[in-house]
């Protein structure tokens, strides 16, 4: 296993993982007892992340692990409507629903409703069709050892499945909220299916109340975009200093699908580590992925993702950006497998940064590995500060140095927003910039 250190750790999640398969035994969720089993079985075998793991080697989460012991949340905390009602996005007009440490507060949702759409909480719909058939199937996810960890100990989250040609008419705004009176360990566990031809548009912000208390979430989100279908997917991550995330996203797509995928960090939280993989299992899929990350203080924001071309004659995009402020200390670690089979990929990575901070630091580590030789592939990476042309053109036409930098951060991360379909939502990331900007 690891260090004596986490010994106590370990020996508090096997307990959890036990008593959970009991209770999976005497419940409708009774297939999944065996599913944790196994999951905890692997998760011994490959152990916690430490330095020495080389997709962490940037990034010390037992430090984070020493905060505790701790509760494990498996059941739901209900908390006021004020919560969710002070992170809406001004304007937006969608579905909202209201998940309490992954448990679906349904008097402070609004479902979509309708033909061809099941929606719900996880544990609902364990004999739902795309839950039997996807349910813990992404194999990226069979390596990560806190995936793996998230599988043994889940209780809830959201489900969604579009069936074939069922398009949803304006976005779904997720928004967790996550609160504990004592330290705790949160496993919220998702699955979204869409079928042939079927479209949504889903928007994830999150709320932490302040407390004494550390709410530590490791989240697993599956998505599958079957065969022409297209999923727009944005997460907002705001935190707050009592909270700690491992968000891990594994998406798989078919033929002639397409997937648009938004992460954006914000200051906070201090420990942020975001894994995000997406298999193309299809030809002529089209995926798009666009992260921008703004951290301050001593926050540490890791991004490490794996663009896996299986099939031929698909696309890829992918832009990071990333402004470090403080003492900030940012990861990005970017992953472009293309296998013998997927002739004629089409496949970018980059990689830009802006340190504005004395003792502001970035790891960067783009990756290519090419088995196909006809294949258009290419990664870049950069860091830097501000121009001092570009500040000494502001700063001679009246502008204050703040105003300034918050106007380059604003055009630096323009290409990320502008990208951005739902105007609401767009409108709010870009006030949300330039307020910590201007702070």
């Amino acid at each position: 296993m690891t260090s004596d250190m986490i010994l106590p750790f370990y020996q508090a999640l096997t307990a959890d993982v036990q008593a959970l398969s009991a209770q999976c035994q005497a419940t409708a969720m009774d297939t999944l007892g065996d599913i944790r089993r196994q999951a905890l079985e692997r998760f011994s075998a490959i152990g916690l992340p430490t330095l020495k793991t080389e997709a962490w080697r940037y990034s010390n989460i037992q430090r984070y692990l020493k905060e505790f012991p701790y509760e494990l949340q498996t059941t739901a905390t209900p908390v006021s409507g004020d919560v969710a009602a002070s992170v809406a996005i001004p304007e937006l007009d969608c579905y909202q629903i209201v998940l309490v440490n992954g448990h679906l507060q349904a008097d402070q949702s609004t479902l979509p409703q309708g033909k061809g759409i099941t929606i719900g909480a996880m544990s609902a719909h364990t004999s739902a069709p795309g839950f039997v058939s996807y349910f813990n199937e992404q194999k990226h996810l069979a390596g990560e050892s806190l995936a793996q960890l998230n599988t043994a100990l889940f209780a809830d989250g959201l489900y969604l499945e579009l069936a074939a040609n069922t398009v949803l008419d304006k976005p779904v705004h997720i928004i967790h909220v996550y609160t504990c009176a004592a330290h705790a360990f949160i496993q919220p566990r998702h699955l979204w299916v869409l079928n042939r031809n079927a479209a949504a548009t889903v928007i994830e912000t999150s709320v932490h109340p302040e407390t004494a208390a550390v709410a530590f979430s490791n989240t697993v989100l599956e998505t599958v975009v079957q065969e022409n279908a297209e999923l727009w997917h944005y997460n907002i991550q705001q935190g707050a200093n009592s909270f700690r995330e491992v968000h891990t996203t594994a998406a798989q797509q078919y033929k002639d699908s397409r997937y648009y995928h938004f992460n954006f960090t914000l200051p906070g939280t201090p420990f942020t580590r975001n894994n995000l993989s997406v298999a193309l299992n299809g030809s002529h899929t089209e995926t798009h992925l666009n992260g921008l990350y703004i951290a301050n203080d001593s926050q540490h924001v890791d991004n490490h993702t794996f663009m896996d071309h299986i099939m031929p004659d698909c696309h890829s995009n992918e832009l990071y950006k990333g402004v470090l402020l403080d003492s900030a200390n940012g990861v990005f670690t970017g992953k472009i497998l293309v296998h013998q089979e997927a002739q004629k990929t089409n496949a970018f990575q980059q990689n830009n940064n802006l340190l504005l901070g004395n003792k502001a630091d970035i790891n960067s580590q783009p990756q290519l590995e090419i088995y196909a030789d006809d294949v258009k592939c290419s990664h870049g990476f950069t860091a830097g500060q501000f121009s001092e042309e570009s500040m000494f053109y502001l700063r001679s036409r009246g502008i204050g140095e703040d105003a300034a930098k918050a106007l380059m951060v604003n055009a630096f991360s323009h290409d990320i927003t502008d990208a951005v379909k739902v105007p609401a939502l767009q409108h709010f990331l870009q006030a949300q910039i330039a307020e910590i900007m201007n702070n």
